[in-house]
C-alpha cells in the first residue's frame, strides 16, 4: 500500500518518545499528527467503482454493543501515532530491548516477546501478531516462521545486544517495517475484541457507566485512538498478573476511575483518569525505575489523546 508507506514516512520526523531510552521517558511537548477526516455526508453517498476497489475500513464484530469505527485514513493516522508513541518513528526501534525489562519489544506497537522459560507478568502479544499475519497470508521470514517454540531467540538483553547486528535482527526489522499497516489492523482488532470482556469484568453496578464512557469515547476519532492505544500500551486490565498491590492499570481501571466534570469532554476525563491510574501504578511498583524514569514518559503519551487537527495531511 504505497499511500500507507507515505503516511508513515511523513510521520517519522515528528518524534515523540525515543526507544533508546526506557519506555516513554521524553518530557517534551507531544505532537499529534493531523488526520484527514471524511465529510459526514460521505457515508451516505452511493459507492462508485473507485470506492469498490478501495480497501475497506475495518469492520467491528457484532458480539459487543460498543464498536470501533475508523475510516482507512483514520486507521493510518492511529497506526502512525502509535508508531511515534512506541518507536519515535525510528526503524531501529522496531526490534528493541529496554533496560530493566526481561523481554524485547517489537513492531509499531512494541509487542512483548518473552524468551523461552521466561514468564513475566505482562501479557505477551508478539506471537499473536505472527499468527494474525499468517492468517492474512503475509510472507514471514523463514527462520521466524519455523521457530519452535515461538519464543524470543535471545535469553536476555546482553545476548540481544551482542546479536543486534545479525541477519536475524535485521530481517525482523525489515519485516516489521514492511507490515506497519497489518500491525495497525491487529492493534485495532485486539482493542475491539476486548470491549465486551471489559464491560463484563466491571462490577455489575458500574457496567452501564463503563458502557456510557466507552460509547462517548468511541464516538470520535480522538477517543477511538485513545481506547486503541491504551489497550496496546497498558492492556485491557483483565489479567490478574498485571497488578501491583492488587491494583491494575489497564483500560478497565481507567474507565472505572473516570469522573466527568461539567463541560468536560469524555476524552479529557479519560486523560485525567489515566494519569491517576498510571501514577498509582508507579507508586505501587517495587522497581523505582517506574517512578524515576518511566512515569514521565507515560504521562507525555497521554497528552496525545486529543482529537486530530482538522487540517489536510499534505
Amino acid at each position: 500500500m504505497p499511500r500507507l508507506s507515505l503516511v508513515f514516512a511523513l510521520l517519522t520526523p515528528l518524534v515523540l518518545v525515543g526507544c533508546s531510552m526506557a519506555p516513554s521517558q521524553e518530557t517534551t511537548e507531544p505532537k499529534v499528527v493531523a488526520a484527514p477526516q471524511s465529510p459526514a455526508t460521505e457515508a451516505q453517498k452511493a459507492p462508485t467503482d473507485a470506492d469498490k476497489d478501495r480497501e475497506p475500513a475495518p469492520q467491528a464484530p457484532a458480539q459487543t454493543e460498543i464498536t470501533l469505527q475508523l475510516t482507512p485514513a483514520q486507521l493510518e493516522w492511529v497506526g502512525g501515532q502509535i508508531y511515534l508513541n512506541e518507536c519515535a518513528g525510528q526503524f531501529r526501534c522496531l526490534v528493541h530491548w529496554n533496560e530493566g525489562e526481561d523481554f524485547p519489544s517489537l513492531g509499531v506497537g512494541h509487542f512483548i516477546w518473552y524468551p523461552e522459560g521466561v514468564e513475566g507478568p505482562f501479557v505477551e502479544s508478539f506471537p499473536a501478531l505472527v499468527s494474525y499475519l499468517r492468517d492474512q497470508q503475509v510472507a514471514i521470514p523463514g527462520w521466524l516462521d519455523e521457530l519452535e517454540p515461538m519464543a524470543a531467540p535471545w535469553p536476555d538483553r546482553a545476548a540481544f545486544v551482542k546479536a543486534e547486528a545479525s541477519g536475524r535482527v535485521q530481517s525482523l526489522r525489515n519485516f516489521l517495517s514492511q507490515t506497519k499497516g497489518e500491525q495497525a489492523r491487529f492493534i485495532f482488532q485486539r482493542a475491539q475484541a476486548s470491549l465486551g470482556a471489559i464491560i463484563e469484568a466491571a462490577p455489575s453496578a458500574e457496567r452501564e457507566r463503563i458502557r456510557r464512557h466507552l460509547g462517548a469515547l468511541t464516538a470520535t476519532p480522538g477517543g477511538t485512538y485513545a481506547v486503541i492505544d491504551y489497550v496496546n500500551f497498558k492492556g485491557e486490565g483483565l489479567a490478574v498478573t498485571e497488578r501491583y498491590q492488587d491494583e491494575g492499570w489497564g483500560l478497565l481501571q481507567v474507565l472505572l476511575a473516570m469522573e466527568s466534570e461539567p463541560d468536560q469532554s469524555a476524552l479529557a476525563a479519560f486523560r485525567e483518569a489515566a494519569r491517576r491510574v498510571l501514577t498509582r501504578r508507579a507508586e505501587n511498583a517495587e522497581d523505582s525505575i517506574e517512578r524515576e524514569r518511566w512515569l514521565r514518559g507515560w504521562l507525555v503519551r497521554l497528552q496525545t489523546y486529543r482529537e486530530p487537527p482538522q487540517v489536510p495531511l499534505l
